[in-house]
């Protein structure tokens, strides 16, 4: 599986990005021409999960583990990430406000993410 990457090179042909805009697509000229814009930049929730299969195979399973959270995280807002990663902070958020962030990732189907917050609430008083 490590002769997949990097996906850039191996799997161009499959990557998009979450707009839609083939992988190929994504050049200086078309940039200079504003038919790629930073919000097509982003990374796909498909391009993490391959990059997890990859890591699995390689006998890493934590990475494989933060790149399908990551993948959850792709559809989420920035401001919403940085507010739930501040309530992870020690003393940030009550126990009852990490269940509630929990849930409200489970409903957005980021169900990996939620248990991880889970576990923090776990330990929190």
């Amino acid at each position: 599986m490590s002769a997949d990457y990097p996906l850039s090179e191996k799997h161009a042909d499959r990557l998009s990005t979450p707009s839609g805009i083939p992988f190929r697509e994504i050049t200086l000229e078309a940039l200079m021409e504003g038919k790629v814009r930073m919000e097509h930049l982003r990374i796909s929730a498909e391009a993490l999960e391959m990059q997890a299969r990859i890591a699995e195979a390689a006998g890493r399973p934590q990475l494989a583990e933060n790149l399908r959270r990551a993948a959850e995280l792709v559809g989420i807002p920035d401001e919403e990430i940085l507010q739930i990663y501040e309530s992870l902070r020690p003393g940030r958020a009550s126990r009852e406000d990490l269940l509630r962030r929990a849930g409200q990732l489970d409903k957005r189907g980021a169900r990996r993410c939620a248990a991880l917050v889970r576990e923090a609430a776990a330990s929190t008083r």
